[in-house]
């Protein structure tokens, strides 16, 4: 399935027409229309809000082959969370680290469960070591501005 018919399938699962989509994530009617028949291509912004509006992931969308409408949920969310936390720079720096361990298994011989362990574990490492960093190197005159209501 296309882009077009995933989003299309999607809004159908789950009950809405594509006015109340497209509101739902701030885009016109025309534009949902326009991406249900693969006439345009969403941006990555209105993609993410596709996705999440629908309840999908980025990855299902975006690979016509890819049936799991969950795949990589956990990646998207970690990446969304070190964005939120550390803003742009935070979510550059989580997309590397996967990207960097994805070509780690490349011809390799584990299985996905394995993988799957692996990466939420380097998730898990890099936000706690962020929480570390910020906490240590983080200025006394800055610490104190944040504490002030």
């Amino acid at each position: 399935m296309n882009i077009g018919e995933k989003l299309r399938a999607a809004r159908i699962a789950q009950n809405l027409s594509q006015y109340e989509l497209a509101a739902k994530i701030g885009i016109t009617k025309r534009s949902m229309t326009n991406y249900e028949l693969s006439k345009t291509y969403p941006r990555p912004d209105i993609l993410k809000k596709l996705a999440d509006g629908l309840n999908v992931t980025v990855t299902y969308l975006m690979y016509d082959e890819e049936t799991d409408t969950q795949k990589n949920y956990e990646q998207e969310l970690f990446i969304a969370n070190a964005k939120s936390q550390y803003g742009y720079k935070g979510a550059k720096e989580a997309t590397d680290i996967l990207n960097r361990a994805s070509a780690l298994f490349a011809g390799g011989k584990l299985n996905d469960d394995a993988k799957d362990v692996f990466l939420r574990s380097l998730m898990e490492v890099y936000l706690e070591s962020k929480a570390i960093a910020r906490e240590k190197f983080t200025p006394r005159k800055r610490k104190s501005r944040k504490a002030q209501p």
